[in-house]
Order: C-alpha cells, then sequence, then structure tokens
C-alpha cells in the first residue's frame, strides 16, 4: 500500500492525475509479474527437489551393490507419505531407475539440486536426510553408502560432519524413549548422539543448548521451508525433522534436568 501511494504521489507530481493512474497501473501490473516469475521459479525448485530425490536415492541404493527390498520399501512408503499421485507415483520409479543405471552422473544430479535450491542449508540438508533414511532402512548405513553420502553432501555444499550430525539426529530420535530405561551404555550413546544431533558439545552451556534448539527450529520450520521450495507434498517430512531435533533436545534436557 504505502508503495502504491508513493508512485501515486510522484505520478501526480510529475503528469498530474493522468501520470498518476499510470503510476498506480504500472505499480499493479509490476507486483503481478514479480508474483507470477516468483511463483514459477519456486516451482522450478519443486520440481528439481522431487526428480532428483528419486534419482539421488536410486543411486545411493545401490551403492553397496545391491537394492535390498527394505530400501525398496522404504521408497515405495516415501511415494505414499507424499501422497503422490499415479503419475507422479511412475515418474519418482522413473527417477530411482535412472539413478539406479550405471551411467548414472550423480554429481551433475547434485549439482542440479543445489543451483535450484540457491544453497539453502536447511533444505539442502532436509534433501540429504531423506537419502540417509533411505539407505538406512535395511538396517543400517554400510561404508559404501556412508562415502556415497559423504560425496552428496560436499556436492550440495555441505560437509562430512553435516552427515555425522544427521545420523546422529536419527539413531537419537529411534532410540526409543527415556534414557532411564536402557542400559548405562545405551543412555550415553543416546545422549551423544543428541548432544551431536543439535550441533552443540556436551560441555556447552545450557544456554548455549538452548539457542542451537531454537536456531535449528527456526532454520526448519515447514512454512519457512516451504517459502524456500520444499514441495507441498514434503511438508510432513519437515515436520517429522521438527520432531526429531526437539527429541533430541528433550534428551539433553532430561540429563540436565534444565527447565
Amino acid at each position: 500500500m504505502f508503495v502504491i501511494v508513493i508512485a501515486a504521489l510522484i505520478g501526480l507530481m510529475t503528469g498530474g492525475v493522468r501520470g498518476m493512474l499510470i503510476a498506480v497501473i504500472m505499480v499493479f501490473v509490476l507486483r503481478a509479474l514479480l508474483r507470477n516469475t516468483l511463483a514459477r521459479g519456486l516451482g522450478v525448485v519443486q520440481h528439481q527437489f522431487l526428480e532428483s530425490t528419486f534419482a539421488v536415492m536410486g543411486a545411493l541404493c545401490k551403492a553397496d551393490g545391491v537394492v535390498s527390498r527394505n530400501e525398496i520399501r522404504a521408497a515405495e512408503a516415501l511415494f505414499a507419505r507424499l501422497r503422490l499421485g499415479p503419475e507422479q507415483r511412475q515418474a519418482a520409479i522413473a527417477a530411482f531407475n535412472r539413478g539406479k543405471a550405471p551411467d548414472f552422473d550423480l554429481d551433475a544430479e547434485v549439482a542440479k539440486v543445489r543451483r535450484a535450491c540457491h544453497g539453502r542449508s536447511a533444505l539442502l540438508q532436509l534433501f540429504l536426510q531423506i537419502q540417509l533414511e533411505a539407505v538406512a532402512a535395511d538396517g543400517g548405513v554400510h561404508p559404501q553408502e556412508h562415502a556415497m553420502l559423504v560425496r552428496v553432501a560436499r556436492g550440495l555444499g555441505l560437509a562430512e560432519v553435516d552427515v555425522a550430525r544427521l545420523e546422529a539426529l536419527l539413531r537419537a530420535a529411534h532410540a526409543g524413549g527415556a534414557t532411564g530405561g536402557a542400559s548405562p551404555q545405551q543412555a550415553r550413546r543416546k545422549l551423544d548422539d543428541a548432544y551431536a544431533a543439535l550441533g552443540v558439545e556436551p560441555s556447552a552451556s545450557d544456554a548455549q543448548i538452548k539457542q542451537a534448539y531454537r536456531r535449528l527450529m527456526s532454520q526448519n520450520h515447514p512454512d519457512k521451508l516451504a517459502s524456500k521450495g520444499l514441495p507441498d507434498s514434503m511438508r510432513e517430512l519437515a515436520e517429522e525433522r521438527s520432531r526429531e531435533i526437539t527429541t533430541a533436545y528433550n534428551t539433553i534436557k532430561d540429563a540436565r534436568g534444565m527447565k
């Protein structure tokens, strides 16, 4: 509204009533063009994110030499969670099979994702986390899969420490309930994973831990990720990531008696 008023005043001063009308019309036209441009740009990001998610997933699941039945089930479960329609499901399967092919160019595909996401770290980390969950579906991450995950991370502009942090987040989220019912070794491991998931050292102060948690929750808010290009169908995954971050934080809170 403020922009329209300023444009109207400038138009009035330079061209009278006619100039004011032209200026106001131009503002509305430019706004419409900008909205359309942004919408098209967001659509490109969303399409590339989905396409590359399944192509890279196919390559990673094949990294240890065989695509296990559990990994296929994980991909199929993701189809269901994303509520893909018949055509979208066929496109996802085609992308997955493309990623399994011997001549698949993993680095080029990852570069497409990085360009489409404009280097937005939280969005790229969610992409990496989806890949990690797929390859871990058969009970663990094989050394070849881990090496390829690191390769994907570096191609996205992330680092090996980001892979380690996501692995810790996954372990912490699936380690069960309170640490009190676990053995001392299990409780210690879960707590260590929780610290790693938040990216803080066990020696960090309570204030530093709260700050790290709030920063991660802000960066990974589903609405914020959606505004950066996360497909609407992947909102549930973003919400799940937020819950996993909260689980890690609560593990630390309980162990420290934080309020």
